[in-house]
């Protein structure tokens, strides 16, 4: 089993976000090919492909926008046919434009055909995802503030979308709801108050994990405070209450904005001097980049 992979001058130079592993991305990749292949297999390019017929064609950028995703990508057309070799021009992280070249394909083109329409939903879906990330991260450069996603993602897509997110220019909440703390209203409702809830967590997790609690004034603020939380999440505020309450936090917690955040609104919280804004839509509603297969 040999894949070529070249990566062209201009994308090495690019910062690049470390990779994931292929043994995470193999399930997946394969059971998105077994759910396309069915029981019969791709019927179509076999009956009017020959078995013996060879392709070269490449990966462009119909969009403007930031790759993401071309591990997965290639992993598809290795997984469908070995022989086929992938070279990519760019890296994870390039910015693209209309027409970019973003990897050249060549091998057996029955392989090439399969494995077309999941390579292109994976990066499609990964670049739209790093592209909207940047979208926000552009707009606060010149801030100290970091945008990042949520845990409102797409099922069985949480690992790569992450990791678009960070190519994307952003940082990563938590993973699940095993690697943090993150109390909210309905359970200081049935904890029977803040403190009560704050105690219950940090008496339930070890020392490495951080309590973050989530506050809608600043009289819940002055109160997470007393009980010092690692983290607030400043929910739905205005800008000015956003500004009053970094001032009262005074670097005693990190504080993290959250709600109708967009590229427009984006520099104004920042400037609130919040340390993080948290954005759910890079994930769950991030518009597919277009990207093709052209020969």
């Amino acid at each position: 089993m040999s894949i070529k992979t070249e990566v062209s001058p201009v994308s090495a130079s690019i910062a690049r976000v470390p990779p994931l592993p292929l043994v995470m991305l193999e399930p997946l990749v394969r059971a998105t090919l077994l759910e396309d292949l069915g029981r019969a297999g791709d019927i179509t390019t076999d009956a009017i492909v020959p078995v013996e017929a060879r392709g070269r064609t490449r990966l462009v950028a119909r969009q403007a926008g930031v790759l993401a995703g071309l591990d997965i990508a290639r992993l598809a057309f290795r997984l469908v046919d070995p022989e086929i070799a992938f070279r990519a021009l760019l890296a994870d992280g390039a910015r693209l434009e209309p027409g970019s070249e973003i990897a050249v394909i060549e091998g057996p083109a029955r392989g090439m055909l399969t494995a077309e329409r999941t390579a292109l939903n994976f990066l499609g879906h990964l670049s739209g995802v790093a592209t909207a990330t940047a979208s926000i991260a552009d707009a606060i450069a010149h801030t100290r503030c970091k945008v990042t996603c949520t845990r409102k993602t797409l099922p069985g897509l949480r690992a790569v979308q992450k990791y678009a997110v960070r190519v994307g220019g952003g940082s990563n909440h938590r993973y699940g709801l095993d690697d943090a703390v993150l109390i909210k209203d309905n359970h200081v409702a049935l904890a029977g108050g803040v403190s009560a809830a704050v105690q219950r967590a940090r008496a339930a997790v070890g020392h490495m994990v951080k309590i973050e609690l989530e506050v809608d004034t600043l009289a819940q603020l002055e109160e997470a405070l007393a009980l010092e939380v690692d983290v607030v999440l400043l929910d739905n505020m205005d800008n000015a209450t956003l500004r009053a309450a970094v001032a009262l936090v005074d670097g005693r917690a990190i504080t993290e904005a959250s709600g109708r955040i967009t590229p427009d609104t984006a520099p104004g919280i920042a400037a609130t001097g919040v340390d993080l804004m948290a954005v759910g839509w890079l994930t769950h509603s991030a518009r597919v980049l277009d990207i093709g297969l052209d020969s």
